[in-house]
């Protein structure tokens, strides 16, 4: 996915168009795409025209309008690629859905590959979530070498003079260390909407998971909990929440376990229920492999969830304070162990949640909105913000309770 930004005169209004290769609406979209959904629509909310142009899926609509940001959906999961490329360069022309409005900075960001934006223009700034060297194996060992390859060697010399945003510290350190110039990488963290009101339903020992549903999320490990523990915490049970292809491995793997009377899966959920199953839990779970950042750490803390999540995970050691605002661990026997602590002592739960909870409060997408705004106009000093606010440092350490 990748986000391209028109910049234009003064007096003109800014043309944006965003480049995913899925929305929010898309059946595997998640915390990237909210991302990239989010910065647009703070831009569309500030006045500028906003187009996202991503990948169809069965049943969507060709174009919809989404707080304010026009979506354009053409090409599958691959071919959405040299798609927007074509895009592009038929703007340039007055061909297709952009109308001539060539943008002059691209915001090109890589799930893994790129989009190689950098091929027909030159004012790029590459998004980098985090790196994939934990996730190709999934690809086989073909497609991974390849697409390792491709992240770690041909991108960074095809953008060597571009900027590049990532979104926590560990993954600017990780770009470094694969060649990229430090002086070049930019942390603009991700924001967070305002809490929905919802009132908690008593839940008891109640464990929460919000993910997508795919191996490297590694949601196997929370089952594993559930069945470890399951003996001796009363009532025990677990909520998923969020949907993946992955789902039925996962339900298999409860049903072995014998814990599938304790776990619900409640696949995608609206936003009000999400926050209800959010409050309602005693501790978040993520034991994911591999993190950009962790936005559901920071949905949990605003109800004053604490998460468990795991050190090696990179982007977790920067949205989780460990033993201020939730718990870093090790490996699977220390995320059950440290579940379990948590369970047994209310007033060390309620202490990480509270903490949890007022440092949520420092974030917000006009913030992260800002630190882009930030970033295009050292790409391009012609570009006008439509905010109005001061710019924060956006490699300043993330608010800390």
């Amino acid at each position: 996915m990748g986000i391209l930004v028109g910049v234009m005169s003064a007096s003109a209004t800014p043309a944006v168009v965003l480049l995913c290769w899925r929305d929010l609406d898309h059946p595997q979209g998640g915390g990237s795409e909210r991302y990239v959904q989010r910065v647009g629509a703070e831009l569309a909310r500030r006045g500028a025209r906003v187009t996202l142009l991503t990948a169809a899926f069965p049943g969507c609509d060709d174009e919809v309008t989404v707080d304010g940001v026009r979506i354009v959906r053409r090409g599958g999961r691959l071919s959405v690629y040299p798609r927007a490329l074509m895009l592009l360069l038929g703007a340039r022309v007055g061909l297709g859905p952009l109308r001539g409005a060539s943008p002059d900075i691209v915001v090109d960001t890589q799930n893994g590959v790129p989009f190689f934006a950098s091929l027909v223009t030159r004012r790029v700034v590459v998004l980098v979530h985090h790196c994939h060297r934990e996730q190709w194996p999934v690809a086989g060992p073909l497609l991974s070498r390849v697409g390792w390859w491709i992240e770690s060697r041909l991108s960074p010399w095809i953008h060597r003079r571009r900027r590049y945003v990532t979104v926590s510290e560990p993954s600017r350190t990780e770009l470094i260390a694969l060649g990229v110039d430090e002086d070049r990488v930019t942390v603009v963290r991700a924001g967070i909407d305002p809490p929905l009101s919802v009132e908690a339903m008593p839940s008891g020992h109640r464990l929460v998971v919000l993910s997508r549903l795919v191996p490297h999320k590694q949601i196997e490990h929370a089952l594993d909990a559930v069945a470890a523990l399951r003996d001796d915490v009363p009532g025990l049970g677990l909520d998923v929440v969020g949907g993946g292809w992955w789902d039925a491995e996962l339900r298999a793997h409860a049903r072995s376990l014998g814990v599938a009377d304790r776990v619900v899966f409640h696949g995608h959920v609206s936003e009000e229920r999400k926050h209800e199953l959010l409050a309602g839990a005693r501790v978040h779970l993520m034991p994911s492999r591999k993190e950009g950042w962790g936005i559901a750490v920071i949905e949990a803390a605003q109800h004053g969830v604490p998460t468990i999540g795991y050190r090696a995970s990179a982007g977790l050691t920067d949205s989780i304070d460990d033993g201020v605002t939730g718990l870093l661990v090790d490996s699977r026997d220390d995320l059950i162990a440290a579940t379990r602590t948590l369970l047994a002592d209310p007033a060390v739960t309620r202490s990480l949640g509270s903490a949890a909870r007022e440092a949520a409060q420092g974030y917000s997408w006009s913030a992260t909105a800002d630190g882009f705004d930030e970033v295009f106009g050292r790409v391009n000093p012609l570009f006008v913000s439509g905010s109005g606010a001061e710019v924060l440092d956006p490699i300043a350490p993330a608010p800390r309770s």
